[in-house]
């Protein structure tokens, strides 16, 4: 079933999580135990993941998919933690200026493509039987 799940990731799919892993790694690196931060984040993903989620609603009626709309929340929330996190420590855009920090959240992606190359190759594999 998961094997399933990830072969069968589309592109815009796998590109989210790929940007989750860099979130990942560098909220790792860089954690502040901000209340006042991480609650500023939490009301703009309110705010904004509301917007969001009105905008796509047809005819008022309720979001379909539980992700999606959980998406629509946690990007934002993703988005101003991160530019909270990092504001004085000379990013260039979501790269940080310490390779290492770069090279292990690149690294994560890699393992994240590379579990998703195999479990397309494994379900190939699967329907071929």
């Amino acid at each position: 079933m998961m094997i399933r799940h990830f072969a069968r990731l589309p592109a815009g799919l796998v590109a989210l999580w790929c940007f989750l892993f860099w979130y990942l790694a560098m909220t790792v690196f860089h954690f502040e135990g901000s209340l006042r931060l991480w609650g500023n984040a939490l009301g703009m993903s309110l705010i904004v993941g509301s917007a969001l989620l009105l905008s796509v609603q047809h005819g008022g009626g309720a979001a379909r998919e539980f992700w999606r709309s959980f998406r629509l929340f946690m990007i934002p929330f993703c988005v101003s933690s991160f530019s909270a996190l990092v504001r004085d420590d000379d990013f260039y855009a979501i790269f940080s200026p310490i390779l290492r920090e770069n090279l292990v959240a690149a690294g994560l992606c890699l393992l994240f493509l590379g579990w998703v190359a195999l479990a397309r190759r494994l379900d190939r594999k699967g329907a071929q039987a």
